[in-house]
């Protein structure tokens, strides 16, 4: 498969996948359980058919495993869409799920005993440093929101404070599955495909535990406006048609990065991935008025300098220089 179309896939499915999560997240801040359920169970369903042919399929990584795995996943979405609710703006969540190059390298650091290039600590220092500006700039609007006690707005900050520990513990989460997932690919080999589809159809029981909130927004988005699909020629509810959307989207991207990691090289996946972010938080920015001041510009140019500069994108581009200077 071309690769331009892996790029296509996952910009398209990424960035359309942001967009619809704000709408959703905009009119009712706590719907991230309900989310992530439709997430899971979209996926967990296309791989039950296409992918284990209805566990008929045999497995290249033991059940056991996958249930490690599984529930670290499993924890990770949940936090990630849960920290939604606690006043974290999606620019600063996006900004701040940047930051998971930092929480790889501390734990292959103290796990795996690793050792990186005085370039990679650069760039971990710098993706600290602009995530860093970023959340202090964000609490100083949350503090200048709050600043009369009497109104229990105190609460607020407070609120934010557990948003910004939720998604901390989420980032270090992620990292020690990425560490797990490393050293399972490279006992057993790599199945990505398998992977994807136990990672979600696994956790599906573990749902029931959200059950009443997963209920009581799914009510709640029924009562929303109704809106008309013409090309179907059905009216449905919009937070409704809003999820579904999300749910759609997130599978694109997630089979256009997976196309993308087996077409391409390690870089190309990071730069590709890096873009994506970053388009995504400017049509944040600009098309849902999120506030973003002078600081959180430096910050989050600061993080993506970063990020590239871990992906040593610098050597790529200096032989071809050099090349053109030899030509000419």
């Amino acid at each position: 498969m071309h690769p331009g179309f892996a790029v296509g896939l996952v910009f398209l499915g990424c960035c359309s996948n942001v967009v619809f999560l704000e709408l959703l997240v905009r009119d009712f801040p706590g719907c991230g359980n309900i989310v992530t359920f439709g997430q899971f169970l979209f996926i967990a369903l296309e791989g039950l058919i296409f992918q284990a042919h209805f566990l008929t399929k045999p497995r290249a990584i033991p059940l056991r495993k996958y249930f490690i795995m599984v529930s670290m996943f499993f924890v990770v979405s949940v936090v990630n869409n849960y920290a939604l609710n606690f006043n974290i703006p999606m620019p600063l969540h996006m900004i701040f799920r940047s930051g998971s190059l930092i929480a790889s390298m501390v734990l292959g650091i103290i796990i795996l005993k690793k050792r990186y290039t005085v370039a990679k600590y650069i760039s971990i220092i710098l993706v600290s440093l602009g995530i860093f500006i970023c959340t202090f700039m964000s609490a100083k609007q949350v503090s200048s929101r709050t600043s009369t006690p009497e109104d229990g707005s105190y609460y607020v900050f407070i609120k934010w404070l557990m948003g910004i520990a939720l998604l901390t513990f989420a980032l270090f989460m992620s990292a020690r599955m990425g560490l797990f997932q490393e050293t399972l690919y490279k006992q057993y080999g790599k199945h990505s495909k398998e992977a994807l589809f136990y990672n979600h159809f696994l956790p599906l029981p573990a749902f029931l535990l959200f059950a009443s909130d997963i209920y009581s927004h799914g009510v709640l988005f029924s009562q929303s406006k109704q809106m008309d699909i013409a090309l179907l020629g059905i009216t449905v509810p919009i937070m409704w048609f809003y999820l579904m959307m999300n749910v759609l989207t997130q599978y694109v991207c997630i089979r256009g990065v997976f196309i993308l990691t087996t077409e391409c090289t390690s870089l190309t996946v990071t730069l590709v991935v890096t873009l994506r972010k970053f388009i995504s938080l400017i049509f944040s920015i600009v098309y849902f008025k999120n506030p973003f001041t002078f600081w959180h510009w430096v910050g989050t140019l600061v993080v993506f300098i970063g990020t590239l500069t871990y992906a040593e994108i610098w050597k790529t581009f200096t032989p071809l220089v050099h090349s053109k200077r030899k030509e000419q």
